[in-house]
């Protein structure tokens, strides 16, 4: 695999006019850690939390619940992309400042969204990992900033993204220098949206571990859009060779404010985390058990 285009002053670039030589493809597997969990290792890392920070309560005791379980990174949105202007869209800087003292309280690293260029600094100094979601997968110039900020890098696929235009994505991030990126595979649309949200691509969790040195999470819970099938997704991306799942929960899905449809109930997350176990040493892995 090459680069379609390439400019060769920048790292990973020929200077000899040859097509220069992807960064995703330049060495072998990596491993990025994330205040001390290593994601792309031999261990398998679950990223749990809700989908938008609603209140104090509400996120700590999610965070509580999830540390308890086995959650290895606590996610949470505070600035959250919506389709329409008047949803939730979150609590801005009081969002993050919550996530950061659930982050302090159970000792589980905080990933979060920025959504501009002018919001990266503010989202770093409260985050140990800045995503990317899928509908600023093609944000260039958010890709670049990123890059620069000296943290680890989630990087969704856009909703109708292929997988070279993913991997395209994520040049530009790692470009800037950036050695810590990581893959997140949360379904695309397809032509059947009446019983799923999206439709989980297995190939491209393959086709990745094959092609690339990075990382690779999965997500069901935006896959499915249905919590009653995020565990047996969640499984099957494992299966695939997922390094880790990032997953969606909630106190009371019924009344959460962002996608309470597809996350699972505090309790359903502790009876996945239990099933997962068995599952991931048949895979030849293990769940990664976090020190305190």
């Amino acid at each position: 695999m090459t680069l379609i285009t390439g400019n060769p002053t920048t790292p990973g670039a020929s200077q000899t006019g040859q097509a220069p030589v992807p960064l995703w493809e330049q060495r072998a597997q990596s491993v990025v850690w994330v205040g001390g969990v290593p994601i792309g290792g031999h261990d398998v890392v679950i990223v749990a939390g809700p989908c938008a920070v609603e209140s104090e309560e509400q996120l700590l005791q999610t965070a509580v619940a999830a540390k308890a379980a086995g959650a290895d990174l606590l996610r949470g949105g505070a600035f959250k992309p919506r389709t329409s202007p008047y949803e939730f869209r979150g609590l801005g800087e009081a969002g993050l400042r919550l996530l950061a003292q659930a982050g302090k309280l159970t000792g589980l690293p905080v990933v979060t969204e920025v959504m501009s260029e002018r919001q990266v600094e503010l989202v770093a100094q409260y985050c140990d990992m800045l995503q990317i979601g899928s509908r600023n997968m093609s944000n260039f110039s958010l890709l670049e900033e990123v890059g620069r900020a000296g943290k680890p890098v989630l990087l969704k696929r856009g909703m109708s993204a292929r997988i070279k235009e993913w991997l395209l994505a994520a040049e530009y991030v790692l470009a800037q220098g950036c050695d810590q990126l990581v893959l997140c595979e949360r379904g695309i649309r397809t032509y059947d949206s009446e019983y799923t949200r999206n439709t989980l691509d297995l190939n491209a969790i393959a086709v990745l571990k094959r092609e690339t040195h990075l990382p690779v999470l999965a997500d069901p819970s935006h896959a499915t859009g249905r919590s009653e099938l995020v565990a047996q997704l969640g499984r099957a991306a494992l299966a695939a060779g997922a390094d880790g799942l990032m997953l969606e929960i909630h106190p009371s899905p019924s009344e959460a404010l962002c996608d309470g449809r597809q996350s699972l109930s505090l309790g359903e997350f502790e009876q996945f985390m239990r099933d997962l176990g068995p599952l991931a040493e048949v895979c030849g892995r293990q769940l990664h058990r976090r020190a305190g």
